[in-house]
């Protein structure tokens, strides 16, 4: 079949799924996940698991225009006030997740330690796009979503420091050699800071240019091209897309007066990005993951999901915020998706003695928490009175 009209049917797919999910009251996200999965390897096949593969632009483009988004978050007026608190919240759930999940595998399941302290250091990732997508959905405002958005950003940082630990113990348990440790206790710093300085760079370049502009169609041309400059420099120099493209958006947000301007025609355009991003995710689902789950792979979710709701809730009541933070920032941190299935390829090639089963687990828990993690975001938001009406997303803008 051609591969515009594949792309056509992912788009179709998604739009019907987000009609159903409107219809049973569901985030939209859940809606395109669920076609997406209906037209991918898992039933019909009509998109194959080389489509997928070649679609991956898209994937690369949406992150990065989602990364950009949350960079618009960080103004650091606001992050003065917060800075601190925000911070031991992350650290509070990433510990909390780490811990939990470490411990269950381990002492409770009796699986080896590397496996063991990888799996728990995968188990801090956070997906931002599907939150991202809720609290556009649902116009969300309030305490929680400004609590939610830098938490996310913060949480990917963590999660690599974390994993790069985690192999340099894991690589030494295995006798793979000492000289490893530092490169890998370092790595992960040099990936984080670099990031940030790149992202620095390529903002304050957009800003001085974004100023200069005279129309909007002129002004879009700029900041995508400058995105996907980051996101595509970031690759080459193995440093983080993610990161790279959030500190664009944060630049960007503080030193451009009217940046609130940029990101409005950026919400023009990426609606069918997003939504060809969301229903490709779901094709890329393979049910008989859940097959392969067993024992550890549900000890793996039920862990994670504890470890991220009582971190967070004990991170924020220490750091003094509001019962309604307390009670519901954990169950907006459920959503699992690309950085921790790109850690997994990692480890299944770095340490290919416990690869087969770290990929196994990641790949059955993205599926429940892609799928689960929406719709428990939307539940976290509604029962914290923030979710006010829905917007024109994606699935009203196409259709």
């Amino acid at each position: 079949m051609n591969v515009l009209v594949k792309i056509s049917i992912v788009l179709l797919m998604g739009i019907l799924g987000g009609r159903l999910a409107k219809v049973l009251h569901l985030p939209y996200v859940t809606g395109y996940l669920l076609g997406g999965l209906l037209i991918g390897p898992s039933f019909t096949n009509v998109i194959t698991d080389t489509n997928i593969k070649v679609f991956s632009i898209v994937n690369e483009i949406a992150l990065a225009a989602i990364a950009f988004n949350i960079g618009s978050e960080f103004l650091i007026e606001e992050l003065m006030k917060v800075g601190k608190k925000i911070f031991i919240v992350t650290l509070a759930e990433v510990v909390g997740a780490v811990t939990i999940v470490f411990f269950t595998s381990y002492f409770l399941l009796h699986q080896p330690f590397e496996l063991s302290i990888i799996l728990a250091s995968i188990a801090a990732a956070t997906a931002p796009a599907a939150t991202m997508m809720i609290i556009k959905q649902y116009n969300t405002s309030g305490p929680l979503t400004k609590t939610i958005l830098p938490v996310v950003a913060i949480d990917d940082a963590l999660c690599v420091m974390s994993f790069g630990i985690a192999m340099a113990l894991a690589k030494i348990s295995f006798g793979q050699g000492e000289t490893s440790f530092l490169k890998m206790i370092t790595l992960p710093f040099v990936e984080i800071f670099g990031s940030l300085i790149l992202g620095f760079a390529i903002g304050f370049m957009l800003t001085f240019l974004a100023n200069k502009t005279k129309t909007e169609d002129e002004l879009l041309t700029f900041v995508l091209a400058f995105i996907l400059a980051g996101g595509g420099l970031a690759r080459v120099l193995h440093l983080s897309p993610i990161l790279t493209c959030m500190m664009i958006g944060a630049t960007l947000t503080n030193l451009m007066q009217n940046h609130r301007k940029v990101f409005h025609i950026i919400g023009k355009f990426t609606p069918p990005i997003y939504l060809f991003f969301f229903t490709l995710a779901g094709a890329s689902l393979h049910l008989n993951s859940l097959g392969k789950l067993g024992l550890l792979g549900i000890g793996y979710i039920l862990a994670r999901s504890i470890g991220k709701i009582f971190g967070a809730g004990l991170g924020a009541k220490a750091m003094g915020y509001s019962n309604v933070i307390v009670k519901n920032l954990g169950f907006s941190l459920l959503p699992q998706a690309g950085v921790a299935i790109g850690l997994a390829m990692i480890a299944k090639q770095e340490v290919p003695q416990i690869g087969n089963t770290i990929s196994t687990v990641i790949l059955g828990g993205v599926f429940v928490f892609e799928l689960v993690g929406p719709i428990m975001a939307k539940f976290a938001l509604n029962r914290a009175g923030e979710i006010h009406q829905i917007t024109e997303t994606s699935q009203e803008v196409i259709s």
